[in-house]
């Protein structure tokens, strides 16, 4: 397939993705939350609207011009592993060698195998071509280069793995907010999407705020009260009945706001429920702590963007096509590999 004709078809499959019913998406979410609890209809829907921005015709062609792409598809095996904390968290890496020409062979998680599968069969039905350009397996064999997604942990055992290839292994990441004290409430409630979407599953989920010394915490819970309801879900609420328990019983300080727990740490990843936060006196304090830990941060979100290199509140889940992961360009190291 020439690149044209793969741009074309992969836009084709987006209106076709959008198009699917009530009934159809129903069905494929029901299956998707069978395999994982966390994967609600909700969160399911909004992992799918996520990726329709990316399948425009221009948005695909202005991205693709940015790059040296081979014209005719290549005969490169691609592995992917990819991770299954959130809905169709792999997709952008999927794309990204479907665009190239590359073959994408993928090991899925056990915990998010229906998605992908059920989309990349719309694709095939665009144009059968591209059967010839993916595969789901068990286990990655002879693959040219390979993308790999896990925890810290589980990339030891990737760089060991495919020690002998190009490859981009991501670890653990979390997302920070910062917090400048004169937010208005509608601000710190968008601040909330990021916050609880994905129930904090993410690595674009915000997992601690700066906020300024004397800031008053009690707004923090005000402003999320709209997302009272996740503590409906059962591992959700299970998780914080534990978190609660563990902290009256170690005696630990923390604010309780019933539905999501604040806690003074100046570590980075909270547990799911939690929510850090951490005082700073004056913003070069916190410039420099941020870029000590920018190996561990994702993305940094504030009100309006106004932080240097941050998105707004509310924006962390809508990466655009080209935020990479780590900060690493997929589509260079593809073009390299």
């Amino acid at each position: 397939m020439k690149l044209e004709e793969r741009l074309e078809s992969i836009s084709e499959w987006g209106n076709r993705i959008a198009s699917l019913t009530d009934q159809d998406l129903d069905s494929l979410f029901v299956k998707a939350g069978n395999k994982n609890r966390w994967f609600t209809n909700e969160n399911c829907s909004n992992a799918l609207q996520g990726i329709f921005p990316w399948l425009q015709l221009d948005v695909l062609k202005r991205w693709a011009d940015q790059y040296a792409i081979p014209n005719d598809s290549s005969s490169k095996s691609i592995g992917l592993v990819m991770a299954g904390n959130i809905p169709l968290v792999g997709f952008h890496d999927f794309l990204c060698v479907l665009v190239n020409g590359h073959t994408a062979r993928v090991k899925l998680s056990f915990l998010d195998d229906e998605l992908l599968t059920y989309l990349a069969n719309i694709l095939v039905g665009v144009d059968e071509r591209w059967k010839q350009h993916f595969s789901f397996e068990d286990r990655l064999n002879n693959v040219a280069a390979v993308i790999a997604t896990g925890s810290d942990n589980s990339a030891r055992y990737f760089e060991y793995y495919f020690r002998h290839i190009p490859k981009i292994i991501r670890k653990n990441r979390t997302s920070v907010g910062v917090i400048m004290g004169e937010e208005n409430p509608e601000e710190i409630k968008e601040l909330g999407k990021d916050v609880f979407t994905y129930f904090g599953l993410g690595c674009r989920n915000v997992s601690k705020v700066f906020v300024p010394d004397n800031f008053n915490l009690g707004v923090l819970i005000k402003s999320f009260e709209s997302y009272r309801d996740i503590i409906n879900h059962n591992k959700y609420g299970n998780n914080y009945d534990y978190q609660k328990a563990i902290r009256l019983v170690s005696g630990k300080k923390f604010i309780d706001g019933e539905f999501v727990i604040l806690e003074y740490s100046t570590e980075l990843v909270s547990p799911i429920a939690l929510l850090y936060y951490e005082y700073y006196s004056n913003l070069n304090e916190l410039s420099e702590k941020l870029k000590r830990n920018e190996n561990k941060i994702q993305c940094i979100v504030s009100a309006k963007g106004l932080w240097k290199g941050s998105v707004p509140f509310g924006q962390a889940q809508n990466p655009a096509i080209g935020d990479y992961a780590d900060g690493v360009d997929t589509m260079n190291f593809l073009a390299e590999c």
